[in-house]
Formats: C-alpha cells, sequence, structure tokens
C-alpha cells in the first residue's frame, strides 16, 4: 500500500467516514496491475489510487459502492477479462484478477430510543460487541453522560430528534425501547422511510398489535411495518435488562452477519 492510500485511510477514520479498500491480492495472464495495488472508493463515488483503470476498476468501484449502500464488510471480487475487453483494457490477452474489498472508517451503529433500564443494558452491550452507540430520551434524568456512559447521549424532545440523530445507512441498527405504547409508534413513524439494516421494537404480542393498528390508522405502510423485527431479540426466555439486552444484541449480530433469523428463531 503507497502513502497516499495510508494517509487517504487515515483521514477516513479521523473523520468518521466510510470508504472501501480495494486491493489486488491475485492476479493471472495479462491484467492491467500486479498484486498489491490498491484504490480507495468513497461515498460519493470518487476513488484514489488505481487498480489499473479500465472496465475492472469500473466493476471493483460499483462493487464498492454497492457495499457502501448495504453496510456489507468485506469479500473477495473476481473478475476476468475475455478477448475483446482485454484488447480495450490495451492488454496482449485475457486475464483473471481477484480483489479484496473492505469497508473502513465506519463503524456498525446501535441506536437505541429509550434510556430506560432496558435501553442502558443494550446500549453497555452494543458498545462491548464495538457498535457505536447512541442512546435518545426525552427525559434528561435518563439520557446523560452519566447514566449511559457507552456512547453519545441525545436529551431532546421528540418533535427536535429528527435533526439531531446520526444519519441512517445501511449498517444501522435501531432498537426502539422508550415508555410506553404511544412513544414507540411516533418513533416507529419517524423511521419510516429511513435506511437501516434492522428496526427491533420491544413488547409483547398485544402491545405491538396495539401499536400497529395504531401506526396503520394513521398512513404507516404495511410494509415497512412488517420489516420490524417484533418482538424484539431472538427467544431465549430472557427476563432481566441484561437479559433481554443479550437477545437483542444476538439477533442483531446475527442480522448483521447475514443468518437466517427465521429459522434461528423457529429454532428456540
Amino acid at each position: 500500500m503507497d502513502a497516499v492510500i495510508a494517509r487517504q485511510l487515515a483521514h477516513v477514520y479521523e473523520e468518521g467516514q466510510s470508504a472501501v479498500l480495494c486491493m489486488v491480492v491475485e492476479e493471472s495472464g495479462s491484467t492491467p496491475r500486479a498484486a498489491g495495488a490498491s484504490m480507495i472508493v468513497f461515498q460519493s463515488g470518487r476513488t484514489e489510487g488505481t487498480i489499473g483503470g479500465g472496465i475492472t476498476e469500473h466493476r471493483v468501484t460499483g462493487k464498492a459502492l454497492d457495499m457502501l449502500e448495504k453496510g456489507a464488510g468485506s469479500t473477495l471480487f473476481k473478475d476476468t477479462l475475455d478477448a475483446g475487453e482485454a484488447t480495450e483494457e490495451g492488454a496482449a490477452c485475457g486475464g483473471t484478477v481477484t480483489v479484496y474489498l473492505e469497508v473502513v472508517g465506519r463503524r456498525r451503529e446501535l441506536v437505541i430510543f429509550g434510556a430506560g433500564h432496558v435501553g442502558k443494558a443494550i446500549a453497555r452491550a452494543g458498545d462491548a460487541a464495538g457498535f457505536a452507540v447512541t442512546v435518545w430520551d426525552e427525559r434528561a434524568e435518563f439520557a446523560n453522560p452519566e447514566n449511559i456512559q457507552w456512547g453519545k447521549t441525545i436529551c431532546c424532545p421528540l418533535e427536535e430528534l429528527d435533526g439531531r440523530m446520526p444519519e441512517f445507512h445501511g449498517d444501522t441498527y435501531a432498537v426502539i425501547v422508550t415508555r410506553g405504547h404511544s412513544l414507540d409508534a411516533e418513533v416507529t413513524r419517524l423511521l419510516e422511510g429511513k435506511r437501516a439494516a434492522y428496526i427491533g421494537m420491544i413488547g409483547s404480542r398485544k402491545k405491538i398489535a396495539f401499536v400497529r393498528e395504531q401506526l396503520l390508522s394513521g398512513g404507516v405502510s404495511p410494509e415497512f411495518l412488517d420489516g420490524i423485527f417484533q418482538p424484539v431479540g431472538i427467544p431465549i426466555r430472557a427476563e432481566t435488562p441484561e437479559e433481554i439486552a443479550v437477545s437483542v444484541l444476538a439477533e442483531i449480530i446475527a442480522v448483521s452477519r447475514g443468518a437466517d433469523i427465521v429459522s434461528l428463531r423457529a429454532s428456540l
């Protein structure tokens, strides 16, 4: 990795941005660049460095942008140039290149709505699991750094929340554990249309049915509501806030790793 790429990576981490590091790890035949060539792809589509330009670089850039969109962690991308494409690339014959891509900079974000006992336990577990944690509550005695020591806290009326919470993206995991049914419903309404890898809401099936009916009558789409994980967490018969936090983080991690949640829930 050359000095320019190293400096750009350092800048990504310092600014809390996200990008994809792309590095050629294997090549055979006639390819534009040898193993070790690298570039960075930013969310805007801008690139720094090169892995050879042309068709291969265009394809890798597209894959990198897709990873940023979906919040994917890392992957290997293999591309083969046929004779015609190789001619366009200026190569004598076709070849195959394997590129390692990894999302760098941005951490998985856990946004918790509600700073009561359960929200606090989830924040602590999320921080231990490596998430960037943000906790919101409208009550100052709950949403403060002394009570929530793991990540950022936001204390404001619900009406101001949309402009103050983190920007949602493909690696955002949201958990709704507020102080009551009506507030859960309002937070859920606020999240409709936002990008997120996961949205979960705590509550009994009776409460969930009540909130759903309330939201549907208010115009929230059934498709959005169907995508919410509820009741939140893997069904391990959790009772204490700490046990509930374990079940919630287990479900979130399973989602982030691409596990089959339906089968996982059914097996317990």
